[in-house]
């Protein structure tokens, strides 16, 4: 019996794109219907508890995922997409618990409590490009705000269930920027780093409480996330007054013509989240992996 709770992005601004987790989510509920209540026990096999911001139902892909007894319970970051959410629910039949979560809400926060779950998924993330040089600090602090620390906030709150519970999951949606960056992606990469450092730490604090920690890395995928994070930084830029060269930002930017299909992304992530055993970092796709590795073997040996 595996109850798993998900807080996926519950604190969206105006350059969040549709964050594939929520599709992700989504998906594991409409394979999901009364035939997988466990009666005998009268309980669900698995409980997806999905803090998650309130998007499209109708923009979910159909379900490949193995029958398994999944129940959700999504979370909004205002009210009105509890609403919303609510009724896209109704109107297709869907059984969801749905509430409002503000990942940076300290009483928001304190609901998780509340929750039963073995998987605690961290994917609370806002995404901004910009020259590290001269990005305005507040958009900076923003960042970590939410990607860092009101992301632990929340961990520890599954660490202390988790812990007392003598078992458990943690997984967080770190990034390929985690482990490797690049010009102008640099502020969301920090947000990422410090991420992987608190994972990797973690694992090691709750390993002696059979309480597992992990970390999902996704490459380039084409959600609108990352390109609504390079238009961010276009309303502060001033090539008059910034030394930044503005074609050197927008040649980086052609890179986001080739972005993945996020199809292939949860699909590894319907994969690895409820699996017992994985590695700890799971990079994807393998492409990326490859990438990854080969940069950070020669920045081994990078000079100034």
């Amino acid at each position: 019996m595996i109850s798993i709770i998900f807080p996926l992005i519950e604190r969206i601004n105006a350059y969040m794109g549709i964050p594939f987790l929520m599709v992700y989510v989504i998906r594991l509920w409409e394979v999901e219907t009364v035939e997988s209540f466990d009666r005998r026990n009268g309980r669900w096999p698995k409980q997806f508890s999905l803090l998650a911001r309130a998007a499209s139902l109708e923009e979910a892909p159909h379900s490949d995922l193995q029958k398994g007894g999944h129940r959700v319970i999504a979370t909004t970051e205002i009210t009105s997409q509890k609403t919303d959410l609510m009724r896209e629910a109704q109107e297709q039949g869907l059984d969801m618990d749905v509430f409002k979560l503000d990942i940076t809400n300290t009483r928001d926060r304190a609901l998780i409590d509340n929750q039963d779950f073995d998987v605690f998924v961290a994917n609370a993330a806002i995404n901004e490009g910009g020259p590290l040089g001269e990005m305005p600090m507040d958009r900076f602090r923003a960042l970590f705000e939410v990607n860092v620390f009101a992301t632990l906030e929340t961990v520890q709150h599954a660490a202390r269930k988790l812990v007392k519970k003598g078992s458990g999951k943690i997984v967080f949606l770190s990034s390929m920027a985690g482990i490797i960056t690049t010009p102008y992606g640099g502020p969301y990469a920090a947000t990422k780093h410090a991420i992987e450092g608190i994972a990797l730490t973690l694992k090691d604090e709750l390993e002696r409480s059979r309480v597992q920690v992990a970390t999902i890395n996704p490459g380039a995928y084409d959600t609108g996330f990352n390109d609504r994070a390079a238009e961010e930084k276009w309303k502060w830029f001033d090539e008059a007054k910034n030394f930044t060269r503005a074609e050197d930002m927008k040649k980086q930017e052609e890179g986001l013509k080739n972005q993945f299909d996020p199809e292939d992304m949860i699909e590894k992530m319907i994969e690895i989240i409820p699996a017992d055993h994985h590695k700890f970092r799971t990079v994807h796709p393998e492409k990326t992996e490859k990438q990854m590795k080969e940069t950070e073997k020669n920045r081994w040996g990078m000079e100034i």
